[in-house]
Order: C-alpha cells, then structure tokens, then sequence
C-alpha cells in the first residue's frame, strides 16, 4: 500500500481515484488533439473529363493574350463547337497556376465566365462550371475568392436535373468552402444547408458521394461549432446520414466513407452529441463495426476497411458523451459481440495497416473506462495476452494497451485475480527496461493496481527482477516519486 511517509503521495484511499484522473486528463488531452486534426483537401475530377484525340494530355501555360482571345471566342463566337473548344483549351490552361492569376487579374474575366455559366447552351454551361472547378482547385486562396460572384449559382444548380452537373457544382463548392471564410458566409444565407439536404435525397451514388465531401469541407470550417453545426443537425442531414450507414447491400463505400468522416465532425463539435445518439448513432456506428470485422476477413470485400478510422473514430468520441450503463442499450448489442469485432479489426491492422491500430485501442479504452460488463468480456474471452502481444507495435499504442488494462485493473481485486496469473507481469518487467517515459509511467500505474488489489504479485515482482528494473528510472524527475513507492510497496508490502 502507499506509504504515508511519503508527503507527495496520497494514502492508498485516494491512489486509485488519483490515478483515474490524472489518465482521464491525459485522455482529455489527447480527444482535443484528435478533433483539431482535420483532413482538409480538395478534390479534382479532371480525370474524369474526356479529352478530344489528338491533343495531348499536356496543357500549356496560357499568356493574358491568350487567355482573353479564349475568353472572347467563347463569349462571341460565330459557332457553338468554336465557343466550347475555346473554353476547353481555356480550362487547360487554368490547369496552371500561373495562367489562374491571369485569369483573375483580368478584368470582366469572372464576369464573363459567370455569364456562360449562367446561359442557356448547356455545353457552354458545363464547360464554364468546369473552368470554375479548375479555379475552386487553386492553391492560392485569393483564386478562390475570386470565385465567389459564381457560387450563388453553382448553389441553384444543386436543384437541377443532370447528376453530372449536380456532381461537378459539389466538389467545385466543397473545394471553395474550405478555401474561404466569404464563400461561407455567402452561402449560409443563401440556403447551403437546406440544398444539401435536398441533395442528399438523390438515387446517384456519385451525387452522394460529391455531397458527403462538400459537407465535411463546410463541417471543418472554424466557425462551423457556432455557426454552421446547429443548422445541420436541426435539418434531415443527420437521419439521413445514419440511413446511408447502414449495413447491408445497399451499402456503399464511398458514400460511408465520406459522410462517416462527416459524422466524425458533427461528433468532434460536441454541439448537440445527444441528438446524434438519439437518432441511432450508437446502435448504427456498433453495426457498422460488426460489418467491417466481417469485412475484412472475406477478400471479395477488400476496400471495406477504408471506413475503420472515420467509424472507430466516432464510436470512440461518442462513448464519451453517453453515461457507461446507456451505451449497451443505445448500441443494442452484447458486448461480446462489440469486443470480438474490435479484436478481429485489431489482428487485420497488426498484420495489414499497424498506423490503425491507435484508433482500434483508443475505442477500446473508452469502452471499457467505465463499463465493468466490457472488462469483463476482455477476461472471459481470454484477450488479454493477444493485447499484450500489441506492446511491441510502437510507443502509442503500448501506452493505449496499458491504459485499457488500467481500466480493467482498477475495477478491484475480482478483475485483478483474472488478469493474474498470467502473463501480464512478465510483460510489465520487460515494459520496465523501456526508455520512454510516457510508457513506463503507465506500466508504474498499472503495477500499482495490481499491487493493490493482488498482493501475490508483488511477491512474483520481486522474483523477476522487477526492483533492479525498477531501479534505472530512480533518477527521472517525472517517474521517481511513483518508482520509490513502488519499491518500498514491493518490500514491505
């Protein structure tokens, strides 16, 4: 037990709760890390555009001469074929940076192009908005400020008839979106919100997909939290969303996997997390976990596991808005079923995509941060030794499998006598030999519960060399007061 004499340290009344809080802030720290990392793109469909034979795949940089007898040629040509292939070679020219700053610096140039755009010749029309995608593509935000006189259009073409064009007005907004801070603020009141979730409604899987890329561009905006998410969430989007995440064969993954990435950022907002639980995110995110475990085993549904990190992810920040005794009945499933699907994924990623694993281990340890039924399916189904077999992965995810173990630990002696004998207390002593500090400080944490609760394994510690490994972090000013309570825990019990 912790010795009073040692004044920095509590009795042993307030060790575990000490503990507990000192990794719920370490957790808490770490949950604001992930919701400030954010996977702003932007998303190009030039591949996707034929190119007439004979021209090349090449385009060239286009001078000011150049880029105004285009323009001119597609404003006032004799001939609709003359006017679309002007704006053609003008659209691979935009292809170029240098040619985009020209294009800008013109003068009457957007307005010329807001013109065609807003024509009645649909070729023009759809060359136009494709010039526009090439601009929304820039790397310079002043480009796509220039852009905003033709945003007000490309937002009434989302109600239109072709799903083509419907597509390319999508990605050119989601690319502008993330670009500036006045495309969004014009587009706010001007009914983005109310369009998007008349899109999501659409039958086109390519509609649905460009949709769930435009709205994680505008979720990912600065103000969205104040400014944007209340507007989302009090729309059919989120309903929506859910429906098209549900398992089953009408499926698909890249419209999961992008308005999973959106749910991720509705989650991370934490502005209204009860409504999403309401309207069935658990019990649809713990699904679509059983779905992905399933997945990955069977080669014909390779790709499947594209959606692991978005759906890890927002399982994970949801656990922690639902109290530990209503997240069984929000996910409707047992908690064996929940744990096996996470270990399965947990084996694919050590064999196939180990940058994974955090996410699986950081899910796992807030399922079973509060919830004893879930440390108890970790023993009963004998999973301990296949997460100590993760330990040598890296030094992040050994700090997560020594956290979750920390969870199951400090639920008092019942779950300690489970967790020994076994072979956990080797691993510890060899954890002990690591030079990083993070990583020893929380095998200290969890030798301490073990000690606690145990008390045969502080004899076992002691027959394993567990003191001289103990003995070369004395001098660590982070590790040393917890290295000496644990020795003198060790010796005189």
């Amino acid at each position: 037990m912790w010795r009073r004499r040692q004044g920095r340290l509590r009795p042993v009344v307030c060790g575990v709760e000490e503990l507990r809080c000192r990794r719920r802030e370490r957790e808490a720290e770490l949950r604001k890390a992930r919701r400030e990392q954010q996977l702003i793109s932007k998303r190009l469909l030039r591949d996707d555009v034929p190119e007439e034979a004979g021209e090349g795949c090449a385009a060239a940089v286009l001078g000011e001469a150049e880029v105004q007898q285009f323009l001119w040629l597609a404003q006032r040509g004799t001939e609709e074929k003359e006017r679309e292939k002007a704006l053609v070679s003008l659209r691979r020219g935009l292809q170029h940076l240098e040619t985009q700053q020209i294009f800008i610096r013109l003068e009457g140039s957007m307005r010329t192009l807001v013109g065609l755009l807003t024509g009645s010749r649909a070729l023009l029309q759809l060359e136009a908005a494709r010039c526009l995608h090439e601009l929304s593509h820039s790397e310079q935000s002043a480009v796509a400020e220039a852009c905003l006189p033709a945003t007000s259009y490309l937002l009434t073409y989302l109600s239109g008839h072709s799903s083509d064009f419907i597509e390319l007005c999508l990605y050119t907004l989601g690319n502008l979106i993330v670009e500036s801070e006045a495309v969004r603020r014009q587009l706010l009141p001007q009914g983005i919100v109310p369009a998007l979730a008349t899109c999501i409604q659409s039958p086109h899987v390519a509609v649905l997909e460009a949709l769930g890329y435009a709205l994680s561009q505008l979720l990912q905006a600065k103000e969205a939290p104040e400014r944007i998410i209340p507007s989302i969430l009090g729309s059919t989007l989120p309903q929506h969303m859910l429906q098209l995440l549900q398992p089953g064969p009408k499926l698909n993954l890249g419209v999961a996997v992008e308005f999973s990435w959106c749910l991720h950022y509705l989650i991370c907002s934490q502005v209204n997390n009860a409504l999403l639980i309401a309207h069935g995110a658990l019990s649809t995110l713990g699904l679509l976990l059983l779905e992905l475990a399933g997945a990955v085993q069977r080669p014909e549904n390779a790709g499947l596991e594209l959606l692991a990190c978005p759906v890890l992810r927002c399982l994970s920040n949801l656990l922690t808005e639902a109290a530990a005794e209503a997240v069984a009945e929000h996910m409707q499933l047992r908690d064996e079923r929940v744990v096996v699907a996470l270990f399965v994924l947990l084996q694919f990623f050590f064999q196939k995509q180990p940058g994974l694993l955090p996410e699986g281990l950081w899910l796992l340890n807030n399922l079973t941060a509060h919830s004893p039924s879930f440390c108890t399916s970790l023993l009963s189904l004998d999973l301990i030794e296949p997460l100590l077999q993760l330990l040598p992965v890296s030094n992040v995810v050994s700090v997560l499998v020594l956290t979750v173990l920390c969870n199951v630990a400090e639920k008092g002696p019942a779950y300690c006598q489970r967790l020994w004998p076994g072979p956990l207390l080797h691993s510890l002593v060899n954890i002990l030999a690591f030079s990083d500090t993070e990583v020893v400080g929380q095998s200290l944490e969890l030798l301490h519960l073990l000690f606690l609760y145990q008390p045969k394994a502080t004899e076992a510690f002691l027959q394993q060399s567990g003191l001289q490994a103990l003995e070369r972090h004395r001098e660590e000013a982070q590790l040393c007061a917890r290295v000496h309570a644990l020795q003198q825990t060790a010796l005189h019990g």
